[in-house]
């Protein structure tokens, strides 16, 4: 066994040199080894919170299907949370959950990752769950438990392809930049017909071939005993059978013959969008490098020639990027761009070009290339700041590059880049070379295509059509269980639950009256502050509506003393985050910075907030931006329902019944006067709050602060009172008509409570088995049982005012009426009560789930925010565990009558109504009424 030892900054000292020396380096240990069956196993000790992460990445992805057996790596991975030999139906996530965990997994072109993340007493049982499902869970594989996944991955692809705007770029180009064979040919989610077609037979073969141990890395970091561990590891894993070999897949480079141009009329769309893409290189490959900083010179901030010519100069956007995508067998280069309304997709193209050629008569500096490297520094601590982040880097460099060290490979190639490299890999893949363009425009509007485009001939699912496997319930299949070492259906019992440690908050207040709240957390050398302003759209004016929206937008563009371009250049060169967003009730300044870089960035900060530039042309972007985005939205399903389930919740006369971001008529009538007006009466430290975690003590921190406590003026900020709608007697059926949608989007409820509400958090609790998580009955009932849906919630979402209560999900769109009277059911049924085990459930998965609430410090943050935004106590989660301890089931069902009222809510659906919108009226809730 070999001890490795991973000085992980060492080499990054010399990478990073447009930084100033970290204080000191950072540390990795980590052990590798190999059972006798193949599997590689890595180990990573962290003891700074009392939680494990485990992660198993199986070297399959959509890239070894045949064709005619697509998506069968992603539907196998559905299948993986099912059962298994010695764990019970349904019981993965139960049982995960049940131990304060959580669970997920993931499938790519290259490969398949699970992981769990559990408080350390758990781990014995994650080893157990995972080999067993490793080694023995083909015989489980029923034909009802597999047409059941057959159902929920039809409707992934549904709700995450085929019934949103541009859902079917990724399928148009599979299908005409890689030739048939390909192993990139088709898309990780498969053909509708193969998903349908695939067979119990089939899936058992895929897993035989690839779910191997021979084709794994194991990871296991966090809190551990190692020689525990270890032995554990033999014991469960051992003694699974290796597979057959299985060959890591070669490079196979793309040539295009020639420029192929292909569009599509897209139903959800309202604006049309280009693609364009050129192949390159595969990971790992001295030249992906250089194009990963080619992307970034050509489309990220003011210097970059896409903005400068697509945005600023000719207005054709307000929406583009460019990304390299460096894969296992081959590469792309991509530059995307979602015009504004009414653009066509050959102006845009031209305007591609033009920028090109301003690339190559400007040329970029030295400079330029360093402040794109000043942020990877920053980029890579946060990647390591958890214990699974660091599984993850760690499995992905053992299974694709052989070597969980091979970080020094990857930053040395990484830091040896050049101007001259880039400039070479720019002539070689980009300049006057071949590539694919995908146009997608609104239906009826061809005439925003690219010039010279085909149609993509994309075959589109008939609604009344839908593929649906049928289940068959009547057929009981017996489970024949393999021999093996021990008893393997003995669970292992957990140990002692670790001991809630709390993070310790400092609190304080400037004398200008903002408050302050901190953290000290020395694990890395970062910091995270947000300044939080209460207000946010709850102070825009009914005729307003996106003022804040747009000042946080505009408050980004550049300072008295800074152009744009300077201001991100000052905050690119010291590897900071500087974001500011709207909320419903506030605006935040969001910072992440290296802590060494902490007063330079707090001084940027500084300027940002009290030296606001008022930039008249950003001002006429950012209004374009939001307007363009509006306009996109009311061709999106989700948003349409949203929008109207807000309105009618609140009602017309309440700021929260229109969009954060406005209306088309408010943003229009919105003027720079507003939003110097809403800065000058709203932006003020007494409704202010400065938020900090990281390697900074609190001494420091209000050192920092005295400028901005002398500079800072307070004044008082007056919040509108609004007159909230009578709760409804009776529900109601509203349905947003989308013509052609392969989905239904639901969203039920009413109006609630607000955070501030003395039940809001009991209330959370009792919903938690209804829809709170993945093991609630809406989600096992409608996505496990049924198989209508990827996913079905319940919850409540109250602020600092009344919030509503909603069950939501998108549903094959035949379903609709079904859905929609099981969600119905299911709430009535609920209001009688749950069992004593299902309240055991809830209270284990919420009190136990808290050792992960601290690990990293944007979860500090949320810590701090909450006590500030909810006048909570330091140790408010103590209180909250207390009061989940001691819940009664009468107590439960008092909560659930009083609040969950499927009789008295809205029912908000935006489908296609020429063949949903019958089927409602047997719901009982009168004729649904069609919103204009």
């Amino acid at each position: 066994m070999k001890k490795i030892t991973i000085f992980l900054f060492s080499a990054m000292l010399v990478f990073f040199s447009a930084c100033n020396q970290p204080k000191e380096d950072l540390n990795i240990e980590f052990e590798k080894y190999t059972l006798s069956n193949g599997l590689d196993v890595i180990l990573h000790i962290d003891r700074s919170d009392p939680i494990v992460a485990f992660a198993v990445q199986y070297h399959v992805g959509s890239n070894r299907e045949e064709m005619g057996r697509t998506g069968f790596a992603h539907l196998f991975e559905h299948m993986m949370f099912q059962r298994s030999e010695n764990v019970g139906e349904d019981q993965f996530f139960s049982l995960i959950q049940n131990a304060g965990g959580t669970l997920n997994g993931g499938t790519g072109n290259d490969a398949t990752t699970y992981y769990e993340v559990v408080p350390k007493n758990a781990l014995e049982m994650v080893l157990w769950m995972e080999s067993d499902r490793m080694g023995y869970l083909e015989n489980t594989v029923t034909q009802k438990a597999f047409a059941i996944q057959q159902n929920v991955v039809q409707n992934e692809k549904r709700q995450t392809s085929d019934n949103r705007p541009y859902g079917y770029t990724q399928w148009v180009v599979a299908k005409n930049l890689y030739p048939e064979g390909h192993p990139y040919n088709h898309t990780v989610i498969g053909e509708m017909e193969d998903l349908f077609n695939a067979t119990v037979n089939d899936v058992k073969a895929f897993h035989r071939k690839f779910y191997n141990p021979n084709n794994a890395t194991i990871v296991i970091a966090g809190d551990f005993d190692e020689a525990e561990t270890k032995a554990w590891v033999e014991k469960y894993f051992g003694e699974i059978p290796a597979g057959e070999s299985v060959s890591d897949p070669d490079p196979i480079p793309v040539q295009l013959a020639a420029t192929k141009k292909v569009y599509h009329e897209d139903n959800f769309a309202r604006a049309a969008q280009l693609r364009m893409i050129w192949p390159t290189v595969e990971q790992f490959s001295d030249e992906s490098y250089a194009l990963d900083y080619l992307s970034a010179l050509l489309s990220q901030g003011k210097k970059a020639p896409l903005y400068r010519v697509l945005e600023k100069e000719k207005g054709l956007t307000s929406s583009q990027y460019a990304s390299n995508r460096s894969q296992e067998i081959t590469g792309t280069f991509s530059i995307n761009v979602t015009a504004n309304s009414g653009k066509s997709l050959k102006e845009v193209e031209e305007g591609v070009f033009e920028a090109f050629d301003l690339f190559e008569k400007e040329g970029f500096t030295n400079e330029d290339v360093e402040r794109i490297k000043a942020g990877l520094e920053t980029g890579f601590y946060n990647s390591i700041s958890s214990v699974l982040g660091k599984s993850f880097q760690l499995a992905t460099y053992s299974e694709y590059a052989g070597d969980p060290s091979y970080y020094k490979t990857d930053i040395s190639k990484m830091k040896a880049v050049t101007k001259e490299d880039i400039l070479a890999v720019y002539d070689k893949y980009i300049k006057g070379k071949t590539y694919l363009a995908t146009s997608f425009v609104p239906k009826g509007q061809v005439d925003l295509v690219a010039e010279g485009s085909v149609s993509a001939n994309v075959v589109e699912e008939n609604i009344l059509n839908a593929t649906q496997v049928a289940i068959d319930d009547s057929q009981d299949e017996e489970i024949v269980k393999t021999k093996t070492s021990f008893d393997r259906s003995v669970q292992p019992t957990n140990g002692p639950d670790p001991m809630l440690n709390l993070p310790t908050v400092w609190t304080d207040a400037l004398a200008n009256g903002m408050k302050v709240y901190g953290i000290e957390q020395n694990e890395l050398p970062l910091i995270q502050f947000n300044i939080v302003l209460k207000g946010g759209h709850f102070l825009d004016g009914m005729d307003k509506s996106g003022t804040a929206n747009l000042l946080a937008s505009l408050m980004m563009e550049g300072t008295q003393n800074k152009t744009p371009q300077e201001l991100e250049e000052a905050i690119d060169a010291l590897g900071a985050s500087i974001r500011i967003r709207s909320g419903s009730d506030d605006i935040t300044i969001s910072v992440n910075t290296l802590a060494r870089n902490f007063m330079p960035t707090l001084s940027l900060v500084e300027e940002i907030l009290l030296q606001p530039r008022w930039d008249e042309e950003e001002f006429t972007l950012a209004k374009s931006a939001v307007q363009n985005q509006l306009n996109r939205q009311k061709a999106n399903p989700g948003s349409l329902a949203q929008t109207t389930f807000m309105e009618l919740i609140y009602g017309k006369n309440h700021i929260y019944a229109l969009d954060r971001s406005g209306t088309a008529e408010s943003v229009a009538s919105i003027t720079m006067d507003d939003l110097k007006a809403y800065y000058q009466t709203n932006f003020s430290p007494s409704v202010a709050s400065f938020l900090i975690a990281g390697d900074i003590g609190q001494e420091k921190v209000i050192s920092a602060l005295a400028d901005l406590n002398q500079k800072w003026e307070a004044k008082e900020v007056a919040f509108p009172e609004y007159e909230l709608p009578a709760p409804l007697e009776k529900s109601q059926i509203y349905f947003i008509d989308v013509p052609g949608a392969k989905q239904s989007i639901i969203n039920i409820g009413n109006l609630s409570l607000s955070n501030l509400d003395e039940e809001f958090f009991p209330a959370t609790v009792m919903n938690y088995k209804l829809g709170g998580s993945f093991s609630g009955v809406v989600n096992l009932v409608l996505r496990e049982e049924k198989g209508y849906t990827y996913g079905a919630r319940t919850g409540f979402s109250g602020g600092s005012i009344e919030g509503p209560f909603m069950a939501s999900s998108s549903v094959r769109s035949t379903a609709t009426a079904e859905s929609v009277e099981i969600f119905k059911d299911l709430m009535t049924s609920y209001r009688d009560g749950i069992s004593e085990d299902d309240l055991q459930f809830t209270k284990n998965s919420l009190i136990k789930s808290n050792a992960r609430e601290f690990e990293t410090l944007g979860a500090l943050i949320r810590v701090l925010n909450n006590m500030d935004a909810y006048n909570l106590p330091a140790d408010y989660i103590r209180q909250e565990e207390n009061i989940v301890r001691t819940m009664t089931l009468d107590e439960h069902r008092r909560l659930a009558q009083e609040l969950i009222h499927p009789e008295k809510m809205y029912y908000v659906i935006a489908g296609d109504a020429a063949t949903q919108m019958e089927p409602l009226k047997a719901i009982g809730f009168g004729d649904p009424i069609l919103v204009k």
